[in-house]
């Protein structure tokens, strides 16, 4: 029996993983330093020159932060607002993507271009007028004025819905409709399985995004009971900017979800990655 060769990566190889690995290092370097300042004592916090570990883990700034800030219903309102946009959006954006993609109607290439442009506007000219409409229906400080004029905001997941669902071939749809399947029912049973890798990236682009967003949520807010995660750390920022150790756990407290959220998710990204 013949022995087969093995083969050693070569140089370019070897240089290619060893530079991924430094720079995989040198992104976790931040959250690391995050992380240990999180369980820090104020003591060890203020060594110079700073420690890379921690002597004396505590758990007292997270005992600080929940403390002083309600930070369980910060959490709770960043997680209703993110989910409720995160739903619909993928609802959405799928459905209309499968109707640009997939139906020919009056408009449809007019119409689609139009959401296309519409991502070439600034996010930032809509806050005045999306203030003002809020205020007239009535809505400051609550969950429709955070929520209801986010959910018009989609032309970037329109379009990647679009984009996925064109590349699926027209076969599977006539078969479902000679079995009598409505439009409806072949969106859910055969356009949705179909597209799990969009969904999920959807998800988590939209999950980080809305998470992470400060000025609208800042606007419209004006009690402490509707503040989110954002306005929370900026608040908590400006009033405690010394103690290193809680603005830290602040921040940990906030980096969990999204990661929780790219964990889940994180495979269907890599399936759609490696679909021919």
């Amino acid at each position: 029996m013949s022995m087969k060769m093995i083969r050693k990566p070569s140089v370019t190889v070897t240089l290619i993983y060893a530079f991924l690995i430094i720079a995989t290092l040198t992104m976790l370097i931040p959250y690391y330093w995050m992380l240990i300042t999180s369980v820090k004592p104020q003591e060890e916090i203020q060594t110079y020159p700073p420690k890379f570990y921690v002597e004396h883990p505590t758990l007292q700034p997270y005992r600080d932060l929940f403390k002083l800030i309600p930070m369980g219903r910060y959490m709770l309102n960043s997680l209703f607002v993110c989910s409720t946009i995160v739903l619909f959006k993928v609802f959405a954006c799928s459905l209309a993507g499968y109707a640009f993609a997939k139906h020919k109607f009056w408009g449809r290439e007019i119409i689609f271009m139009m959401f296309l442009a519409s991502l070439m506007i600034p996010w930032q000219v809509n806050i005045i007028p999306g203030f003002i409409l809020v205020k007239n229906l009535g809505w400051l400080n609550s969950f429709k004025g955070l929520i209801v004029p986010t959910l018009g905001w989609g032309a970037f997941g329109i379009f990647l819905s679009r984009q996925f669902i064109y590349s699926i071939p027209d076969d599977f749809i006539d078969a479902a409709r000679i079995d009598g399947c409505t439009e409806f029912k072949i969106y859910l049973h055969v356009i949705l399985p179909l597209i799990k890798p969009v969904l999920a990236t959807l998800t988590i682009f939209t999950f980080i995004q809305q998470w992470n967003n400060l000025v609208w949520p800042l606007v419209i807010t004006t009690t402490r009971e509707m503040r989110t995660i954002p306005v929370a750390l900026a608040v908590l920022s400006s009033q405690t900017s010394s103690n290193f150790g809680m603005l830290m756990a602040a921040v940990v407290v906030a980096t969990a979800p999204m990661l929780i959220i790219f964990l889940i998710f994180q495979k269907y990204i890599i399936k759609g990655i490696v679909l021919p």
